[in-house]
């Protein structure tokens, strides 16, 4: 292959991507796909000749564009998925054409990272001490890494080097969570030999936010019991309603009693950029750890989360091994980012991350934010003033929790009528939502990321809510 062959390919990608951008909002929001399509995918040979350039492009047109997740559209309000930052999307082609292993070394993506880790400290105003923060593949990774650092500083105060002896002869490592965290949380606890069985579930408000009463009654029951409570996971955001804790009492809780606190701030962190819901994240810079994605609010192309840490040497000690063949003398006193988490080989994440938000700009991205918070609170009052359709909670960020009443029916036939609608919604294709459990509801929850939303968008997701759950009801 040519230069001039890979330039024109590398041209005739840039107009595949810019038609695609261009006419995803004039598109169905999601289909299924049809069983011809998915059988080619599923069922391709293995080539044993090489393809043309022009040919793989050709195919990725026709077999994969056409058929997207749907995130990338004004009216997809479903998870947490956002569509992404175009300046994100060229960064990407120029990191993978460098594709270095980001562990470490002189090189521009290594400087690039601590510089990116600083910003998103900055935007969400957490303490950043250097080396004190690495992005990762997502806040599931992040999570690992933070609970990791928590554990090992837990068993050390006991009087245990976990890293050489294991958990064995520690009493269990308590944590305590809500009904609401993340399941990335549980993940994390069984993954690092704590066990789910050990995370206590602690009774939230009717706000949806840790109880700090029923929280400290919790430690002192296990503390009575002979167990070591250790840690703390409060949310600035849950991916339920978009709640977010009170930090400050929590954090004198866990000053008071000796426990890491950790904050899951994956999507709804950035939300302290917003002047209107600024209030709700007063004491998260107490926090000794916060994971967040890039990849969420900010739209940077997946994959990308971040780890942020108040004590540097917590994380260097958890996961620093240096074998000989990966010393390197020039490295500094922060060494290289592998020592701070679980990966070595690391891709050059910290570009997207760079060219996102220089093309936004803090004013940019807090103004996007606080659009998808004013969407989201009107979106709130619609359902509000709607006969056929319940707010279920106060909304806090940009996630709205609401159900379909279904007047007329007991409130078994309306859980299921809620449970069947989100599918019945994606299917029509206009807009796309999801659904979840809250409390002892069945319920819709509409995830406003996208600054091109426009109220009609939230107006037509209302019209087909009741459409669709018009054509369920016999």
């Amino acid at each position: 292959m040519t230069t001039e062959d890979f330039r024109a390919a590398a041209h005739t990608a840039a107009d595949l991507v810019s038609d695609y951008l261009a006419e995803l909002p004039g598109r169905p929001v999601w289909q299924p796909m049809d069983d011809t399509a998915r059988r080619a995918l599923l069922d391709a040979p293995l080539p044993a000749d090489g393809r043309p350039l022009a040919d793989l492009l050709t195919a990725i047109g026709q077999d994969v564009l056409p058929h997207p997740m749907g995130n990338g559209h004004p009216r997809f309000f479903g998870w947490v998925n956002s569509a992404p930052a175009p300046a994100g999307v060229l960064a990407t082609l120029a990191a993978s054409a460098m594709n270095p292993s980001s562990a470490g070394g002189d090189h521009a993506d290594v400087h690039l990272e601590r510089a990116v880790v600083r910003w998103i400290a900055e935007l969400v105003g957490f303490p950043h001490p250097a080396g004190g923060g690495l992005l990762t593949s997502g806040t599931s990774m992040a999570t690992i890494v933070c609970v990791a650092a928590a554990r090992n500083r837990a068993a050390r105060r006991a009087g245990r080097d976990v890293r050489e002896d294991g958990l064995a002869g520690l009493p269990p490592l308590v944590g305590y969570v809500t009904g609401e965290t993340h399941s990335c949380v549980r993940k994390a606890a069984e993954l690092l030999g704590l066990g789910s069985r050990h995370l206590r579930t602690v009774a939230t408000g009717p706000d949806g936010r840790i109880d700090p009463a029923e929280l400290r009654a919790a430690v002192e029951r296990d503390r009575a019991a002979g167990l070591l409570p250790f840690l703390v996971v409060a949310s600035a955001g849950t991916v339920g309603t978009g709640a977010v804790d009170d930090f400050g009492p929590i954090a004198d809780l866990c000053a008071e009693q000796r426990l890491w606190l950790h904050v899951d701030g994956a999507y709804g962190a950035f939300g302290r950029l917003d002047p209107a819901i600024a209030h709700r994240y007063g004491g998260l810079e107490r926090a000794d750890s916060l994971a967040l994605d890039p990849h969420k609010w900010l739209g940077v192309p997946v994959d990308c989360g971040c780890a942020l840490v108040r004590d540097t040497e917590e994380l260097r000690a958890t996961f620093s091994l240096v074998p000989s063949y990966l010393r390197d003398e020039a490295a500094g006193a922060l060494g290289w980012f592998s020592e701070y988490g679980t990966e070595q080989t690391r891709p050059f994440r910290a570009l997207k991350v760079w060219a996102t938000i220089a093309h936004k700009g803090r004013d940019g991205i807090a103004r996007d934010i606080a659009r998808c918070t004013a969407l989201a609170r009107r979106l709130g009052e619609l359902i509000e003033v709607d006969g056929e359709l319940e707010l279920l909670t106060e909304v806090q960020t940009s996630i709205v929790a609401f159900r379909h009443r279904a007047p007329g029916h007991d409130e078994a036939a309306v859980d299921a009528l809620n449970r069947e609608l989100p599918a019945a919604v994606q299917r029509r294709g206009r807009v796309f939502v999801t659904g979840a459990r809250l409390g002892d509801h069945e319920m819709l929850r509409a995830c406003l990321l996208n600054a091109a939303t426009t109220e009609a968008d939230l107006e037509l997701l209302l019209t087909e809510v009741k459409a669709a759950a018009a054509d369920l009801q016999p």
